[in-house]
Protein backbone atom coordinates (compact mmCIF):
# COMPACT_ATOMS: atom_id res chain seq x y z
CA UNK A 1 0.00 0.00 0.00
CA UNK A 2 1.44 3.14 -0.99
CA UNK A 3 1.01 6.47 1.38
CA UNK A 4 1.32 10.03 0.40
CA UNK A 5 2.75 11.32 3.24
CA UNK A 6 3.19 15.30 4.27
CA UNK A 7 6.48 16.89 4.05
CA UNK A 8 5.95 20.27 5.66
CA UNK A 9 8.92 22.51 5.56
CA UNK A 10 11.84 19.86 6.41
CA UNK A 11 15.20 20.41 7.56
CA UNK A 12 18.14 20.68 4.49
CA UNK A 13 19.37 17.38 5.93
CA UNK A 14 16.31 15.23 3.79
CA UNK A 15 17.43 16.64 0.65
CA UNK A 16 19.29 13.86 0.82
CA UNK A 17 17.12 10.94 -0.27
CA UNK A 18 19.19 8.63 2.15
CA UNK A 19 17.91 10.59 4.82
CA UNK A 20 14.46 10.62 3.95
CA UNK A 21 14.62 6.29 3.25
CA UNK A 22 16.28 6.00 6.49
CA UNK A 23 13.15 7.42 8.23
CA UNK A 24 10.75 5.70 6.42
CA UNK A 25 12.42 2.24 7.19
CA UNK A 26 13.19 2.53 10.50
CA UNK A 27 11.66 5.53 12.25
CA UNK A 28 8.00 6.62 10.73
CA UNK A 29 5.15 5.20 12.87
CA UNK A 30 2.84 3.06 10.38
CA UNK A 31 0.22 1.52 12.85
CA UNK A 32 -1.99 -1.30 10.59
CA UNK A 33 -1.67 -0.16 7.29
CA UNK A 34 -2.40 3.80 9.15
CA UNK A 35 0.39 6.83 8.70
CA UNK A 36 0.53 7.95 11.73
CA UNK A 37 3.91 10.05 11.88
CA UNK A 38 2.67 12.23 8.86
CA UNK A 39 6.29 13.77 9.04
CA UNK A 40 9.31 13.58 10.60
CA UNK A 41 8.12 16.24 12.95
CA UNK A 42 5.07 13.74 14.27
CA UNK A 43 8.38 11.41 14.83
CA UNK A 44 10.11 14.16 17.24
CA UNK A 45 6.92 14.89 18.84
CA UNK A 46 5.60 11.21 19.57
CA UNK A 47 8.99 10.70 21.31
CA UNK A 48 9.21 13.97 23.19
CA UNK A 49 5.34 13.44 24.70
CA UNK A 50 6.25 9.83 25.27
CA UNK A 51 9.88 10.62 26.82
CA UNK A 52 8.20 13.68 29.12
CA UNK A 53 5.23 10.74 30.65
CA UNK A 54 6.86 10.54 33.62
CA UNK A 55 7.51 14.28 34.60
CA UNK A 56 4.80 15.85 36.89
CA UNK A 57 1.67 16.75 35.11
CA UNK A 58 2.49 20.55 35.77
CA UNK A 59 5.40 20.80 34.06
CA UNK A 60 4.66 17.82 31.39
CA UNK A 61 3.94 19.61 28.09
CA UNK A 62 7.42 22.37 28.84
CA UNK A 63 9.24 19.57 29.30
CA UNK A 64 8.08 17.51 25.84
CA UNK A 65 8.50 20.76 24.19
CA UNK A 66 11.91 21.36 25.45
CA UNK A 67 12.72 17.03 24.37
CA UNK A 68 11.02 18.39 20.75
CA UNK A 69 13.17 21.31 20.18
CA UNK A 70 16.81 19.49 21.12
CA UNK A 71 15.57 17.09 18.28
CA UNK A 72 13.91 19.38 15.88
CA UNK A 73 17.17 20.33 14.38
CA UNK A 74 18.87 17.25 14.29
CA UNK A 75 21.06 18.37 16.74
CA UNK A 76 20.17 16.02 19.14
CA UNK A 77 19.64 12.38 18.39
CA UNK A 78 18.25 9.12 20.38
CA UNK A 79 19.45 6.20 19.43
CA UNK A 80 17.19 3.95 17.11
CA UNK A 81 15.17 1.80 19.75
CA UNK A 82 14.03 5.39 21.61
CA UNK A 83 12.86 7.00 17.66
CA UNK A 84 11.32 3.73 16.35
CA UNK A 85 9.53 2.35 19.62
CA UNK A 86 8.46 5.43 22.26
CA UNK A 87 4.92 6.63 22.07
CA UNK A 88 4.10 3.63 20.11
CA UNK A 89 2.34 0.42 21.02
CA UNK A 90 4.85 -1.92 19.40
CA UNK A 91 6.27 -4.31 22.74
CA UNK A 92 10.29 -3.36 22.06
CA UNK A 93 12.51 -2.45 23.95
CA UNK A 94 13.82 1.55 24.05
CA UNK A 95 17.25 0.15 24.67
CA UNK A 96 19.76 -0.42 22.11
CA UNK A 97 22.22 -2.33 24.42
CA UNK A 98 22.46 -5.09 26.83
CA UNK A 99 24.31 -8.37 28.45
CA UNK A 100 22.92 -11.28 29.47
CA UNK A 101 22.96 -12.95 32.80
CA UNK A 102 26.48 -14.64 34.01
CA UNK A 103 26.11 -18.00 31.63
CA UNK A 104 25.71 -21.16 34.40
CA UNK A 105 27.85 -23.86 33.35
CA UNK A 106 24.75 -26.22 32.83
CA UNK A 107 22.80 -27.25 30.26
CA UNK A 108 19.70 -25.76 32.12
CA UNK A 109 21.08 -22.50 32.65
CA UNK A 110 22.59 -22.33 29.06
CA UNK A 111 18.54 -22.82 27.55
CA UNK A 112 17.60 -20.41 30.27
CA UNK A 113 19.83 -17.69 29.11
CA UNK A 114 19.23 -18.43 25.41
CA UNK A 115 15.73 -18.14 26.28
CA UNK A 116 16.39 -14.73 27.96
CA UNK A 117 18.52 -13.86 24.88
CA UNK A 118 16.09 -14.59 22.48
CA UNK A 119 12.69 -12.57 24.56
CA UNK A 120 15.44 -9.81 24.30
CA UNK A 121 16.25 -9.60 20.48
CA UNK A 122 12.40 -10.19 19.83
CA UNK A 123 12.01 -6.59 21.82
CA UNK A 124 14.98 -4.88 19.41
CA UNK A 125 18.10 -4.98 21.89
CA UNK A 126 21.42 -5.98 20.47
CA UNK A 127 23.23 -7.96 23.52
CA UNK A 128 26.06 -9.57 24.99
CA UNK A 129 27.59 -12.83 26.82
CA UNK A 130 31.08 -13.58 28.75
CA UNK A 131 31.16 -17.25 27.40
CA UNK A 132 33.90 -17.30 30.06
CA UNK A 133 32.04 -19.38 32.55
CA UNK A 134 31.87 -22.55 30.62
CA UNK A 135 33.91 -25.32 31.11
CA UNK A 136 36.39 -26.04 27.96
CA UNK A 137 35.37 -28.58 25.29
CA UNK A 138 35.94 -31.75 26.56
CA UNK A 139 36.55 -31.59 30.02
CA UNK A 140 34.39 -34.15 32.03
CA UNK A 141 30.85 -33.20 33.43
CA UNK A 142 30.17 -34.50 36.68
CA UNK A 143 27.26 -37.11 37.17
CA UNK A 144 27.04 -37.82 33.17
CA UNK A 145 30.43 -39.65 32.42
CA UNK A 146 30.42 -37.51 29.12
CA UNK A 147 32.75 -34.17 27.86
CA UNK A 148 31.81 -30.90 28.23
CA UNK A 149 30.67 -29.42 24.40
CA UNK A 150 32.70 -26.35 25.42
CA UNK A 151 32.12 -22.32 25.08
CA UNK A 152 31.74 -22.77 20.76
CA UNK A 153 28.92 -25.30 21.07
CA UNK A 154 26.81 -22.88 23.30
CA UNK A 155 27.57 -19.98 21.16
CA UNK A 156 26.53 -21.98 17.86
CA UNK A 157 22.93 -22.78 19.84
CA UNK A 158 22.74 -18.42 20.49
CA UNK A 159 23.34 -17.92 16.70
CA UNK A 160 20.84 -19.94 15.67
CA UNK A 161 18.45 -18.83 18.04
CA UNK A 162 19.27 -15.54 17.05
CA UNK A 163 18.89 -16.42 13.37
CA UNK A 164 15.52 -17.89 14.01
CA UNK A 165 14.01 -14.92 16.33
CA UNK A 166 15.39 -11.76 13.88
CA UNK A 167 14.20 -13.72 10.38
CA UNK A 168 12.58 -10.87 8.58
CA UNK A 169 13.91 -8.26 10.88
CA UNK A 170 17.39 -7.94 9.77
CA UNK A 171 20.92 -9.22 10.76
CA UNK A 172 20.70 -9.82 14.33
CA UNK A 173 23.60 -8.26 16.68
CA UNK A 174 25.17 -10.18 19.73
CA UNK A 175 28.71 -9.92 21.07
CA UNK A 176 30.43 -12.72 22.06
CA UNK A 177 33.35 -12.56 25.19
CA UNK A 178 36.33 -15.02 26.79
CA UNK A 179 39.02 -14.36 28.62
CA UNK A 180 42.29 -14.46 27.12
CA UNK A 181 43.22 -17.30 30.05
CA UNK A 182 39.92 -20.01 29.25
CA UNK A 183 41.77 -22.90 28.25
CA UNK A 184 39.06 -22.89 24.79
CA UNK A 185 40.72 -19.26 23.66
CA UNK A 186 42.63 -20.81 20.46
CA UNK A 187 39.28 -22.29 19.37
CA UNK A 188 37.28 -18.95 19.85
CA UNK A 189 39.96 -16.88 18.15
CA UNK A 190 39.75 -18.72 15.19
CA UNK A 191 35.78 -19.59 15.19
CA UNK A 192 34.32 -17.21 12.45
CA UNK A 193 38.00 -18.34 10.22
CA UNK A 194 34.79 -20.51 8.97
CA UNK A 195 33.11 -17.36 7.32
CA UNK A 196 29.31 -19.93 7.40
CA UNK A 197 29.97 -20.19 11.14
CA UNK A 198 28.64 -17.42 13.70
CA UNK A 199 27.66 -15.17 11.36
CA UNK A 200 25.12 -13.01 13.92
CA UNK A 201 28.32 -12.81 16.70
CA UNK A 202 30.71 -9.95 17.02
CA UNK A 203 33.52 -11.76 18.74
CA UNK A 204 36.65 -10.41 21.20
CA UNK A 205 38.88 -11.80 23.70
CA UNK A 206 38.84 -10.13 27.10
CA UNK A 207 42.56 -9.27 27.55
CA UNK A 208 44.13 -8.88 30.99
CA UNK A 209 47.21 -6.56 32.25
CA UNK A 210 48.68 -9.62 33.37
CA UNK A 211 48.45 -11.03 29.47
CA UNK A 212 49.78 -7.80 28.17
CA UNK A 213 52.59 -7.94 30.03
CA UNK A 214 52.90 -10.98 29.65
CA UNK A 215 53.43 -10.54 25.80
CA UNK A 216 55.50 -7.56 26.58
CA UNK A 217 58.19 -10.58 28.43
CA UNK A 218 57.29 -13.35 26.33
CA UNK A 219 56.72 -15.20 29.16
CA UNK A 220 54.68 -18.69 29.74
CA UNK A 221 51.25 -17.99 30.37
CA UNK A 222 48.47 -20.37 31.93
CA UNK A 223 45.07 -21.04 31.04
CA UNK A 224 42.85 -21.87 33.98
CA UNK A 225 39.86 -23.33 34.44
CA UNK A 226 38.49 -22.98 38.38
CA UNK A 227 41.75 -21.56 39.29
CA UNK A 228 43.59 -24.88 38.21
CA UNK A 229 46.16 -24.48 35.30
CA UNK A 230 45.03 -26.76 32.51
CA UNK A 231 47.98 -26.38 30.02
CA UNK A 232 50.43 -22.87 29.69
CA UNK A 233 51.18 -21.60 26.21
CA UNK A 234 54.05 -18.95 25.09
CA UNK A 235 51.96 -15.32 25.62
CA UNK A 236 53.64 -13.68 22.53
CA UNK A 237 52.54 -17.03 20.37
CA UNK A 238 48.76 -16.50 21.38
CA UNK A 239 48.68 -12.67 21.13
CA UNK A 240 50.14 -13.16 17.40
CA UNK A 241 47.24 -15.72 17.19
CA UNK A 242 44.49 -13.10 17.94
CA UNK A 243 46.81 -10.50 15.60
CA UNK A 244 47.02 -13.26 13.00
CA UNK A 245 43.51 -14.13 12.74
CA UNK A 246 42.63 -9.81 12.79
CA UNK A 247 44.76 -9.06 10.46
CA UNK A 248 43.06 -11.58 8.16
CA UNK A 249 39.52 -10.93 9.22
CA UNK A 250 39.15 -8.04 11.13
CA UNK A 251 37.74 -10.04 14.01
CA UNK A 252 38.34 -10.63 16.96
CA UNK A 253 38.27 -7.33 18.45
CA UNK A 254 40.67 -7.24 21.96
CA UNK A 255 39.23 -5.23 25.09
CA UNK A 256 41.23 -4.29 27.64
CA UNK A 257 38.65 -6.47 30.47
CA UNK A 258 41.17 -5.08 33.82
CA UNK A 259 41.16 -1.05 32.58
CA UNK A 260 37.25 -1.53 31.53
CA UNK A 261 36.83 -2.35 35.77
CA UNK A 262 39.29 -0.20 37.00
CA UNK A 263 37.76 2.85 35.19
CA UNK A 264 34.06 2.19 35.55
CA UNK A 265 32.63 4.27 37.94
CA UNK A 266 30.22 2.01 39.43
CA UNK A 267 33.24 -1.01 40.09
CA UNK A 268 32.63 -1.40 43.66
CA UNK A 269 28.97 -2.38 42.58
CA UNK A 270 29.56 -4.58 39.37
CA UNK A 271 32.08 -6.47 37.62
CA UNK A 272 32.47 -6.13 34.07
CA UNK A 273 32.18 -9.44 31.72
CA UNK A 274 31.11 -8.47 28.64
CA UNK A 275 30.03 -5.33 26.07
CA UNK A 276 26.95 -4.89 24.12
CA UNK A 277 27.48 -6.01 20.07
CA UNK A 278 29.50 -3.54 18.73
CA UNK A 279 31.27 -2.61 22.14
CA UNK A 280 30.80 0.70 23.22
CA UNK A 281 29.19 -0.22 26.12
CA UNK A 282 30.65 -2.71 29.09
CA UNK A 283 27.97 -3.90 30.81
CA UNK A 284 27.42 -6.12 33.97
CA UNK A 285 25.11 -9.12 34.15
CA UNK A 286 21.72 -8.12 33.10
CA UNK A 287 23.15 -4.98 32.19
CA UNK A 288 21.35 -1.90 29.83
CA UNK A 289 21.64 1.37 28.56
CA UNK A 290 19.53 3.91 26.66
CA UNK A 291 21.50 6.10 24.34
CA UNK A 292 21.65 9.03 22.57
CA UNK A 293 24.15 11.21 20.48
CA UNK A 294 24.83 14.89 20.83
CA UNK A 295 25.09 15.59 16.54
CA UNK A 296 28.48 18.34 16.50
CA UNK A 297 28.15 19.19 13.20
CA UNK A 298 25.13 21.03 13.84
CA UNK A 299 26.84 22.97 16.58
CA UNK A 300 29.40 24.45 14.13
CA UNK A 301 28.65 28.32 14.12
CA UNK A 302 30.22 30.21 10.71
CA UNK A 303 31.78 26.80 9.28
CA UNK A 304 34.51 26.75 6.88
CA UNK A 305 35.27 30.40 7.79
CA UNK A 306 38.11 31.36 10.04
CA UNK A 307 35.87 32.39 12.77
CA UNK A 308 34.29 29.01 13.01
CA UNK A 309 33.73 27.47 15.99
CA UNK A 310 31.60 25.49 18.49
CA UNK A 311 28.93 26.88 19.96
CA UNK A 312 29.54 25.31 23.67
CA UNK A 313 26.76 27.15 25.23
CA UNK A 314 24.21 24.68 23.46
CA UNK A 315 26.40 21.42 23.71
CA UNK A 316 26.41 22.51 27.64
CA UNK A 317 22.24 22.78 27.29
CA UNK A 318 21.91 20.02 25.23
CA UNK A 319 23.90 17.58 27.55
CA UNK A 320 21.52 18.51 30.16
CA UNK A 321 18.19 17.81 27.99
CA UNK A 322 20.21 14.39 26.77
CA UNK A 323 20.30 13.28 30.82
CA UNK A 324 16.98 14.42 31.47
CA UNK A 325 15.82 12.56 28.39
CA UNK A 326 17.84 9.06 29.01
CA UNK A 327 16.77 9.28 32.55
CA UNK A 328 13.13 9.60 31.66
CA UNK A 329 13.48 6.64 29.06
CA UNK A 330 14.63 4.51 31.79
CA UNK A 331 11.12 4.77 33.55
CA UNK A 332 8.90 4.30 29.97
CA UNK A 333 10.97 1.46 28.17
CA UNK A 334 9.79 -2.20 28.65
CA UNK A 335 12.17 -4.91 29.47
CA UNK A 336 12.52 -8.13 28.40
CA UNK A 337 13.02 -9.84 31.67
CA UNK A 338 12.61 -8.32 35.36
CA UNK A 339 16.52 -9.07 35.83
CA UNK A 340 17.05 -6.14 33.39
CA UNK A 341 14.67 -3.69 34.74
CA UNK A 342 16.15 -3.97 38.38
CA UNK A 343 19.71 -3.44 37.42
CA UNK A 344 18.54 -0.32 35.33
CA UNK A 345 16.40 0.64 38.34
CA UNK A 346 19.00 -0.05 40.84
CA UNK A 347 21.86 1.66 38.74
CA UNK A 348 20.13 4.12 36.01
CA UNK A 349 23.14 3.98 33.49
CA UNK A 350 22.67 5.71 30.61
CA UNK A 351 24.65 6.44 27.76
CA UNK A 352 25.07 10.06 26.16
CA UNK A 353 27.85 10.28 23.25
CA UNK A 354 28.48 12.45 20.22
CA UNK A 355 28.29 12.28 16.49
CA UNK A 356 29.03 13.97 13.35
CA UNK A 357 32.61 14.41 15.10
CA UNK A 358 34.37 13.79 11.71
CA UNK A 359 32.13 16.95 9.76
CA UNK A 360 32.47 19.06 12.71
CA UNK A 361 36.15 19.41 11.89
CA UNK A 362 36.12 19.83 9.00
CA UNK A 363 34.06 22.83 9.30
CA UNK A 364 35.83 24.18 12.20
CA UNK A 365 39.29 24.16 9.72
CA UNK A 366 41.11 21.18 11.74
CA UNK A 367 42.27 17.72 10.14
CA UNK A 368 40.94 14.67 11.96
CA UNK A 369 43.45 13.26 13.78
CA UNK A 370 46.22 15.96 14.26
CA UNK A 371 46.77 16.90 17.84
CA UNK A 372 45.05 20.03 17.50
CA UNK A 373 41.92 17.89 16.51
CA UNK A 374 42.60 15.67 19.27
CA UNK A 375 42.63 18.36 21.35
CA UNK A 376 39.31 19.91 20.48
CA UNK A 377 37.84 16.27 21.12
CA UNK A 378 39.38 15.99 24.60
CA UNK A 379 37.64 19.47 25.30
CA UNK A 380 34.55 18.66 23.81
CA UNK A 381 33.91 15.44 25.82
CA UNK A 382 35.61 16.86 28.93
CA UNK A 383 32.34 19.78 28.13
CA UNK A 384 29.88 17.07 28.17
CA UNK A 385 31.01 15.15 31.38
CA UNK A 386 30.87 17.85 33.29
CA UNK A 387 27.81 19.12 32.24
CA UNK A 388 26.06 15.74 32.19
CA UNK A 389 27.38 15.36 35.69
CA UNK A 390 26.09 18.35 36.83
CA UNK A 391 22.61 17.42 35.44
CA UNK A 392 23.02 14.28 36.91
CA UNK A 393 23.16 15.78 40.32
CA UNK A 394 20.28 18.39 40.07
CA UNK A 395 18.13 15.77 38.71
CA UNK A 396 19.09 13.68 42.02
CA UNK A 397 18.17 17.01 43.98
CA UNK A 398 14.83 16.54 42.23
CA UNK A 399 14.12 12.45 41.80
CA UNK A 400 16.53 11.32 44.42
CA UNK A 401 20.24 9.44 43.51
CA UNK A 402 20.55 5.79 41.70
CA UNK A 403 19.51 3.70 44.53
CA UNK A 404 22.68 1.69 44.85
CA UNK A 405 24.36 4.85 44.86
CA UNK A 406 27.40 4.86 47.80
CA UNK A 407 28.22 8.46 47.98
CA UNK A 408 31.98 7.51 49.58
CA UNK A 409 32.71 5.00 47.08
CA UNK A 410 31.51 6.88 44.36
CA UNK A 411 33.01 10.24 45.02
CA UNK A 412 36.78 7.88 45.26
CA UNK A 413 36.64 7.15 41.64
CA UNK A 414 39.30 8.67 39.51
CA UNK A 415 37.01 9.88 37.14
CA UNK A 416 34.74 11.69 39.46
CA UNK A 417 37.69 13.46 40.88
CA UNK A 418 38.44 14.73 37.83
CA UNK A 419 35.52 16.60 37.56
CA UNK A 420 35.00 20.47 38.06
CA UNK A 421 35.00 21.34 41.59
CA UNK A 422 31.48 23.02 41.49
CA UNK A 423 29.70 19.53 39.74
CA UNK A 424 31.87 17.48 42.55
CA UNK A 425 30.55 20.15 44.96
CA UNK A 426 26.90 19.15 43.18
CA UNK A 427 27.24 15.73 43.93
CA UNK A 428 28.33 16.32 47.33
CA UNK A 429 25.22 18.21 47.57
CA UNK A 430 22.52 16.22 46.09
CA UNK A 431 24.07 12.59 45.11
CA UNK A 432 24.08 11.18 41.39
CA UNK A 433 20.88 10.19 39.14
CA UNK A 434 22.83 7.66 36.98
CA UNK A 435 25.69 5.65 37.98
CA UNK A 436 27.44 5.82 34.67
CA UNK A 437 26.88 8.82 31.95
CA UNK A 438 28.51 8.97 28.89
CA UNK A 439 29.52 6.05 25.95
CA UNK A 440 29.88 7.15 21.98
CA UNK A 441 28.05 4.73 20.08
CA UNK A 442 28.56 3.58 16.77
CA UNK A 443 26.03 5.62 15.47
CA UNK A 444 25.29 4.70 11.96
CA UNK A 445 21.89 5.00 10.91
CA UNK A 446 20.75 7.95 12.82
CA UNK A 447 23.78 9.51 11.09
CA UNK A 448 22.55 9.15 8.02
CA UNK A 449 18.95 10.14 9.36
CA UNK A 450 20.20 13.23 10.29
CA UNK A 451 21.92 14.07 6.36
CA UNK A 452 24.55 11.34 6.50
CA UNK A 453 26.67 13.29 8.77
CA UNK A 454 30.22 11.04 10.25
CA UNK A 455 29.12 8.45 12.26
CA UNK A 456 30.30 8.39 16.02
CA UNK A 457 33.64 9.69 16.79
CA UNK A 458 34.89 8.63 13.17
CA UNK A 459 35.99 10.57 10.33
CA UNK A 460 34.39 10.73 6.96
CA UNK A 461 34.24 7.73 5.46
CA UNK A 462 34.12 9.46 1.96
CA UNK A 463 32.65 12.46 0.37
CA UNK A 464 30.69 10.66 -1.72
CA UNK A 465 29.42 6.76 -2.09
CA UNK A 466 27.02 4.88 -3.71
CA UNK A 467 24.87 2.76 -1.63
CA UNK A 468 22.35 0.35 -2.64
CA UNK A 469 19.05 0.86 -1.36
CA UNK A 470 15.90 -1.17 -0.92
CA UNK A 471 12.35 -0.05 -1.19
CA UNK A 472 9.14 -1.02 0.68
CA UNK A 473 8.07 -3.50 -2.19
CA UNK A 474 11.59 -4.92 -2.17
CA UNK A 475 13.19 -3.37 -5.02
CA UNK A 476 17.09 -2.28 -4.89
CA UNK A 477 18.45 0.94 -6.37
CA UNK A 478 21.56 2.51 -6.12
CA UNK A 479 22.03 6.52 -4.56
CA UNK A 480 24.54 8.14 -4.04
CA UNK A 481 25.46 9.57 -1.02
CA UNK A 482 26.90 12.65 -0.12
CA UNK A 483 28.87 13.37 3.39
CA UNK A 484 27.13 16.61 5.32
CA UNK A 485 30.07 18.44 5.53
CA UNK A 486 30.97 18.24 1.95
CA UNK A 487 27.05 18.65 0.62
CA UNK A 488 27.23 21.75 3.12
CA UNK A 489 30.00 23.41 1.20
CA UNK A 490 28.77 22.94 -1.88
CA UNK A 491 25.31 24.58 -0.86
CA UNK A 492 27.68 27.22 0.68
CA UNK A 493 30.52 27.39 -2.20
CA UNK A 494 28.98 26.06 -5.15
CA UNK A 495 29.57 22.39 -6.70
CA UNK A 496 32.67 23.22 -7.94
CA UNK A 497 34.93 24.70 -4.89
CA UNK A 498 37.90 23.20 -3.42
CA UNK A 499 37.11 21.31 -0.45
CA UNK A 500 39.09 23.01 2.50
CA UNK A 501 42.56 21.50 3.61
CA UNK A 502 40.86 19.94 6.84
CA UNK A 503 39.09 17.51 4.66
CA UNK A 504 40.06 14.04 5.00
CA UNK A 505 38.60 10.45 4.86
CA UNK A 506 39.30 7.37 6.97
CA UNK A 507 41.29 5.38 4.57
CA UNK A 508 43.75 8.32 3.96
CA UNK A 509 44.38 8.90 7.81
CA UNK A 510 47.21 6.47 9.50
CA UNK A 511 46.30 4.29 12.02
CA UNK A 512 47.78 6.37 14.85
CA UNK A 513 45.66 8.98 13.76
CA UNK A 514 42.54 6.85 14.94
CA UNK A 515 44.08 5.80 18.18
CA UNK A 516 45.18 9.51 18.46
CA UNK A 517 41.30 10.18 18.64
CA UNK A 518 40.06 7.45 20.07
CA UNK A 519 42.16 8.03 23.38
CA UNK A 520 41.88 11.72 23.89
CA UNK A 521 37.68 11.00 23.89
CA UNK A 522 38.07 8.23 26.57
CA UNK A 523 39.76 10.61 28.78
CA UNK A 524 36.30 12.00 29.39
CA UNK A 525 33.87 8.92 28.61
CA UNK A 526 32.58 6.76 31.22
CA UNK A 527 31.81 3.59 29.16
CA UNK A 528 33.59 2.97 26.20
CA UNK A 529 33.92 3.92 22.93
CA UNK A 530 32.64 2.40 19.38
CA UNK A 531 35.75 3.04 17.10
CA UNK A 532 37.27 1.48 13.91
CA UNK A 533 40.88 1.65 13.58
CA UNK A 534 41.00 1.69 9.25
CA UNK A 535 44.10 0.22 7.86
CA UNK A 536 45.52 -0.14 4.43
CA UNK A 537 45.56 -3.28 2.82
CA UNK A 538 49.17 -3.40 2.35
CA UNK A 539 49.80 -2.89 6.02
CA UNK A 540 52.88 -5.00 7.23
CA UNK A 541 51.73 -7.64 9.90
CA UNK A 542 54.41 -6.02 12.65
CA UNK A 543 53.01 -2.52 11.71
CA UNK A 544 49.10 -4.08 12.06
CA UNK A 545 50.04 -5.87 15.82
CA UNK A 546 51.76 -2.49 16.72
CA UNK A 547 48.20 -0.69 16.07
CA UNK A 548 46.63 -2.55 19.27
CA UNK A 549 49.52 -1.88 21.62
CA UNK A 550 49.58 1.59 21.28
CA UNK A 551 45.69 1.48 21.52
CA UNK A 552 46.67 -0.22 24.76
CA UNK A 553 49.65 2.60 26.19
CA UNK A 554 47.27 5.51 25.12
CA UNK A 555 44.66 4.47 28.12
CA UNK A 556 42.13 2.99 24.95
CA UNK A 557 39.89 0.18 26.65
CA UNK A 558 39.33 -1.55 23.39
CA UNK A 559 40.55 -1.90 19.77
CA UNK A 560 39.18 -3.04 16.29
CA UNK A 561 40.34 -2.52 13.24
CA UNK A 562 39.57 -2.87 9.76
CA UNK A 563 41.60 -3.70 6.96
CA UNK A 564 40.71 -4.27 3.07
CA UNK A 565 41.36 -7.79 1.81
CA UNK A 566 39.70 -10.43 0.37
CA UNK A 567 38.10 -11.75 3.22
CA UNK A 568 36.16 -9.06 4.71
CA UNK A 569 36.17 -6.80 1.53
CA UNK A 570 34.94 -3.61 1.04
CA UNK A 571 32.02 -1.69 3.29
CA UNK A 572 30.55 0.72 0.62
CA UNK A 573 31.75 1.56 -3.23
CA UNK A 574 33.36 4.83 -2.99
Amino acid sequence: MQHQVRFEPEDPAFDQPIARQIWETKYQYVAGGRVVDQSVHDTWRRVADSLALCEPSHVRASRAQQFYEAMAGFALLPAGRILSGAGTARNVTLSNTFVMQTLPDSVEGILETVKQAALTMQMGGGLGFDFSTLRPKGMPVRGLDCPAAGPLAAMDICDAVCKMVVSGMGRGAMMATLRCDHPDIEAFVTAKADRARLRNFNVSVMVTDAFMQAVEHDAEWPLVWQGQVVRTVRAKALWETIMQQTYAAAEPGVLFIDRINAKNPLNYLETIASTNSCAEQPLPPNGTCPLTSINLARLVRSPFKPEAALDLAELRRLSAVAVRMLDNTLDVSRFATPAQRQEAQDKRRIGLGVTGVGDALIMLGLRYGTPEAAAVVRTVMRRIQNAAYMASANLAAERGAFPLYDPVRHMAQPSIQKLDPAVRMAMTEHGLRNGAITTIAPTGTISMFAGNVSSGIEPVFAGSYKRVITGPDGTKREDVVQDFAVWLHQQMFGAGAPLPESYVTSMELTPADHVRMQAAAQEWVDSGISKTVNCPEDISFKDFEMVYREAYAAGCKGCTTYRPNAITGSVLSV
